[in-house]
């Protein structure tokens, strides 16, 4: 006979998902994935091991579903601001929307979901770091069908830039991302109080406008001009 649940049962599992997303999303991000076991997670969520395995079936599942929830909305939202940013027909003016269009959506997501913004940003930046083959597979379908049109886009604004120099720059965008959103009390200590770095509009603005600037300096191969050979004189 199959044992039916009650209505308490049911009533508690939701809050029990959401305190083993909360308890793995912490965990995550302070110590790794790899060290990280599901016995850890239920204990910190005040459940069993079992409950994990019900709600999620295994670690990575786990992990995937935390990218999901933080990254499904904040993809979202980037999606739509690039589609209104690639209307812009000004090319200085698409390239700072396209930007704009990729930064903004990091700072807000923080406030849709309970503990987002730095948390998960740190999270990602040890992901990233840690080079778990499952949380390299879980960034990549993540992350990559946006990061590419982004790419793409920021290349239909600066054509005679090489993609792959798009590439790197948009490389160093990420890290400087992670490093604002995680870290931004560095910006107060060494402005000496003159900078808040916890005011989001004014990193969103600082940031924008040093990528804008980054992605429109000169190529690799223009920037550094050959060496010319000395000459060598000959003497008769």
């Amino acid at each position: 006979m199959v044992r039916k649940h009650t209505n308490k049962e049911t009533a508690r599992k939701p809050n029990m998902r959401e305190a083993i997303l909360a308890a793995a999303e912490e965990l995550f991000a302070t110590n790794g994935f790899n060290a990280v076991s599901v016995r850890d997670i239920a204990q910190a969520a005040g459940a069993n091991p079992g409950s994990v395995t019900y709600h999620f079936k295994t670690k990575d599942g786990l992990l995937l579903e935390i990218y999901r929830r933080h990254c499904g909305p904040m993809n979202l939202r980037r999606s739509e601001l690039l589609a209104a940013a690639k209307r812009v027909r000004d090319l200085q003016d698409r390239l700072e929307a396209v930007v704009r269009a990729y930064v903004v959506p990091a700072f807000t997501s923080g406030s849709d979901l309970a503990g987002g913004g730095a948390r998960f940003t740190r999270l990602r930046a040890v992901m990233s770091a840690e080079g778990n083959e499952v949380a390299r597979k879980i960034i990549a379908q993540t992350f990559d069908d946006t990061s590419h049109a982004f790419i793409d886009a920021i290349h239909d604004s600066l054509p005679h830039i090489p993609r792959t120099d798009i590439v790197w720059r948009s490389h160093f965008l990420l890290g400087a991302l992670y490093y604002s959103l995680v870290t931004p009390d560095r910006v107060s200590r060494l402005s000496r109080g003159e900078a808040d770095g916890n005011d989001p509009a004014n990193a969103i603005e600082q940031l924008v406008q040093a990528t804008v600037a980054a992605f429109q300096a000169p190529a690799l191969d223009q920037a550094v001009p050959a060496k010319r050979r000395p000459v060598v004189s000959s003497k008769t």
